[in-house]
């Protein structure tokens, strides 16, 4: 479904990513773990081209594209192919929910205006906004905000879903609702990429977790192999300062 081989990317003199490479299968969640400044969300940018990349190839659904000389037609083809939930939601002020969440569909895929609409719909009444149709951004909490978010991205019915620690801007009490919405996502067996910071959430998800420092994949297993039997000292390390006494590492 997609790999990622030998991923290199600087802002200035700051190596951000340092030789980054890996495989995910089709279905799999995938969650990154690592502290701040790691290179997780780098390495999520670098994948829709959001950012460059400075070297490095991906493979996606079959398609290999040059990270760093990726002509204009095969950026729009990854990007047909991937959808981004952004962190601090990323929602056009100016467009009511149900406007947000037809977009991509009218302007990317071409869509029909009644189709998309309905289709919208549709999706919005799945993540539970089916009362927020007419809403602009101002008028939602962080939680429904993000909500419209994931709708945005899983209506486009792409190959994989990128989500960018999608609960960090939110309010404690309402983080349960966006981690609802997004198991509800994995559960229909799309491809997913998560980088975040709730522990619990992630090892209740994972098919595959990733530990992240310094610009590099510094472990890579199942969520039980990682979260209960770490095998590098450094994510022993980061594990045990984020992880509940329980777990004894």
């Amino acid at each position: 479904m997609l790999s990622l081989a030998h991923i290199k990317k600087s802002f200035g003199k700051t190596e951000v990513l340092k030789d980054v490479s890996l495989s995910i299968k089709k279905g799999e969640v995938v969650v990154i773990l690592g502290p701040s400044g790691s290179g997780k969300t780098t390495l999520l940018r670098c994948v829709d081209f959001l950012e460059k990349a400075d070297s490095g190839t991906m493979t996606i659904s079959g398609t290999t594209v040059d990270l760093h000389r990726a002509k204009r037609s095969e950026i729009l083809d990854v990007r047909k192919k991937v959808a981004f939930v952004f962190q601090c939601y990323g929602l056009f002020r100016n467009k009511t929910a149900l406007g947000n969440v037809a977009l991509g569909l009218t302007v990317s895929r071409k869509m029909p205006k009644e189709e998309a609409l309905k289709k919208s719909k549709e999706m919005l009444d799945w993540v539970m906004l089916s009362d927020k149709y007419d809403s602009y951004p101002s008028q939602l909490s962080g939680g429904q905000q993000q909500r419209v978010g994931i709708a945005r991205a899983a209506v486009l019915n792409p190959d994989i879903i990128l989500f960018d620690e999608p609960t960090s801007a939110l309010d404690p009490e309402l983080i349960g609702e966006t981690l609802q919405v997004i198991k509800r996502v994995a559960k229909t067996g799309i491809t997913m990429v998560v980088v975040t910071h709730e522990m619990q959430f992630a090892k209740e998800i994972a098919s595959q977790v990733i530990f992240m420092e310094d610009g590099y994949i510094v472990e890579e297993g199942t969520a039980d192999e990682v979260f209960s039997s770490p095998k590098e000292s450094r994510t022993k390390q980061f594990l045990s300062r984020v992880l509940p006494p329980e777990y004894n590492l």
